[in-house]
């Protein structure tokens, strides 16, 4: 708090963060510090409020950037308000909230309405992001009983769970949790004590861990999905409600048929699935039979089959989560009545891992509102599509920010020199260029790191940054008639070097010869064509779709179709807009050849 009329926010990058460097970077790009002071004032200009949360949101978005989407972040876009995804823009907003929150414990009265003020700006910016974001479900009633799923609520509640949830079947995605009553940002929508957690303390004293226990390698991971295979017909289990509750079958990839299995072909989902059931498969065998042959009465071979095995690891694949502990141990858990929490791209409840020391309990908050009848969703992680079908049986409604296409190249940079800066990052990947703002010249709405390698691959002694700004510098000076070009050049050579030197582009340009213009053109036009010819390469190799017999198809072979569908979208986008760039290169060659010839 600074004066009685003002008062400020700090936001900071934490060093801690594995990414500092490459935040710092962007930060910079954007024209801020690792730490920047935002002050709040009273103020009868009509927009203060809205220019002052532009920059808190600024700053705060890059501070909570993920590693893939600071991957695919684009430091150039002039744009002042940016969007990387549900997930950053809602942990950012949710970061501002927290702060606010701070900072109305401990301030004056005359500063109470700003900061009110600001909060409850940005609690409507979050419901907006949920409204736009969010695909909404039909919750179905007709046909589906629930009887089951509402004993486990009672089972829950007699046992401590706190919940404004219930079970209903949601409209294409089978049981979830809607909301009782409205929620608001901050309502706890679940809290379950840690005494029902399913969790390794509980097989500590059963003859089953004394066995395990002594297997060089096993994990506990390993040792509770075994404790599971037998707790399931376990008649007098403390769970025995909770495991009546699950299914019989979990539709996961890992239990694809063969004919799903071909329909991946030419996809990397394919070999991602086979890997996993190769590796679930040795992994059974170097424990059954053995086990049941050593120890029948601890491993009945009825209940330790391979079918078994196989559902048991479904089971801890979708349902289990990552808990930590009081303690600070973090452990693989079974929570029942959160398991019914569905995934979303744009959840309500983002933050739900930790145990809550005071309670002795994991509470599951919300960040942003839920309306009464309305799912509640959670968020299973940053996962891509194909880790989803692998490992929980679905495919994510709307544009996946995470759906990304590995690229098999050499993610490190050729050795270029000790002056010449190099890229930090060690693999390279395309999401649909759909998702990018920046489509002009150089950019294309593929990824600076990417570019970056292949245009160092390509010429290793080029910076790339300076080469893409003396290029556009050059191509200004061959048409002499774009003043917006100019800005745009002055303003990203500016914001890249945060210098405030006067220049003169068309000196700077002509120092260039009308040779090296074209060889740096060429190069780039390579990059592209190289690109593209990868990308038309995948798409020929997935082969084309039959939508034809869709409907007569399995829930695999349609789920598969799906997936190949949206590979397919993502592979052509890249090839679409290399296709483009390429166009735009060659009319800027075309425009530097005639000014050669006139000149």
């Amino acid at each position: 708090m600074d004066t009685d009329e003002e008062c400020s926010i700090v936001l900071e990058l934490p060093e801690r963060d594995p990414f500092s460097d490459k935040k710092k970077k962007l930060l910079q790009s954007k024209g801020f510090g690792p730490k920047e002071r935002i002050y709040l004032r009273s103020s009868s200009k009509p927009d203060w409020m809205s220019a002052t949360v532009e920059v808190l949101l600024q700053i705060a978005r890059i501070i909570q950037l993920n590693e893939l989407e600071l991957y695919f972040a684009e430091e150039d876009v002039c744009t002042s308000m940016e969007f990387y995804s549900p997930r950053n823009e809602l942990e950012a907003l949710n970061s501002i909230v927290l702060l606010t929150d701070i900072s109305l414990s401990s301030c004056s009265h005359l500063h109470t309405n700003i900061l009110q003020g600001l909060r409850q700006t940005i609690l409507d910016l979050i419901t907006d992001v949920g409204d736009k974001n969010s695909v909404k479900g039909g919750v179905v009633q007709k046909d589906h009983s629930c009887d089951q799923e509402e004993r486990l609520i009672e089972w829950g509640e007699s046992n401590g769970v706190k919940t404004q949830l219930k079970i209903a079947y949601i409209e294409g995605a089978g049981r979830g949790a809607i909301a009782r009553k409205d929620l608001k940002v901050g309502d706890i929508a679940l809290e379950i004590p840690v005494s029902i957690i399913i969790s390794e303390e509980l097989i500590h004293e059963t003859e089953m861990y004394g066995v395990l226990k002594e297997i060089d390698g096993i994990s506990s991971e390993t040792i509770l999905l075994l404790w599971s295979m037998k707790d399931k017909y376990n008649s007098d289990s403390k769970f025995k409600i909770y495991f009546d509750t699950l299914p019989e079958k979990f539709n996961t990839g890992l239990s694809f048929s063969i004919e799903a299995i071909t329909v991946l072909d030419g996809t990397l989902l394919l070999e991602e699935i086979m890997q996993a059931r190769q590796f679930l498969h040795a992994q059974y065998d170097e424990l059954f039979p053995a086990l049941c042959n050593t120890f029948p009465d601890i491993f009945p071979p009825e209940l330790y089959t391979w079918e078994k095995f196989l559902w048991a690891c479904e089971l801890w694949y979708s349902n289990s989560m990552k808990i930590m502990y009081s303690d600070g141990k973090i452990k693989t858990c079974l929570i029942p009545i959160a398991g019914f929490l569905n995934h979303s791209l744009c959840p309500h409840v983002m933050h739900y891992g930790q145990v809550d020391p005071a309670k002795n309990s994991l509470k599951f908050c919300l960040s942003r509102p839920c309306k009464s009848g309305e799912e509640c969703c959670l968020s299973y992680g940053n996962f891509s599509s194909s880790h989803l079908i692998t490992f929980y049986g679905f495919l994510p409604q709307g544009d996946n920010p995470y759906d990304v296409i590995p690229l098999d190249i050499d993610g490190a940079d050729v050795d270029s020199g000790d002056d010449i800066p190099k890229s930090n990052w060690t693999s390279h990947m395309v999401r649909g260029t759909w998702l990018s703002r920046d489509h002009k010249i150089f950019y294309y709405g593929l990824p600076s790191p990417l570019l970056d390698h292949l245009r160092r691959s390509r010429s290793p002694m080029l910076r790339t940054k300076t080469f893409v700004f003396f290029i556009l510098l050059s191509i200004i000076s061959c048409s002499q008639t774009c003043l917006l070009e100019v800005s745009y050049a002055m303003h990203s050579f500016t914001s890249l070097q945060r210098k405030r030197t006067s220049y003169s582009p068309l000196l700077l340009a002509r120092t260039r010869s009308s040779f090296m213009l074209q060889e740096n053109l060429e190069n780039e036009l390579e990059v592209l064509e190289n690109l593209k010819d990868i990308f038309d390469d995948m798409i020929e190799n997935m082969g084309e779709i039959d939508l034809n017999d869709r409907e007569n198809c399995c829930w695999d072979e349609k789920l598969a179709m799906d997936f190949k569908s949206t590979q397919r979208r993502i592979a052509c986008s890249v090839s679409t807009s290399c296709l483009a760039g390429m166009d735009m290169l060659k009319n800027e060659l075309c425009k530097c050849m005639a000014e050669d010839i006139l000149g």
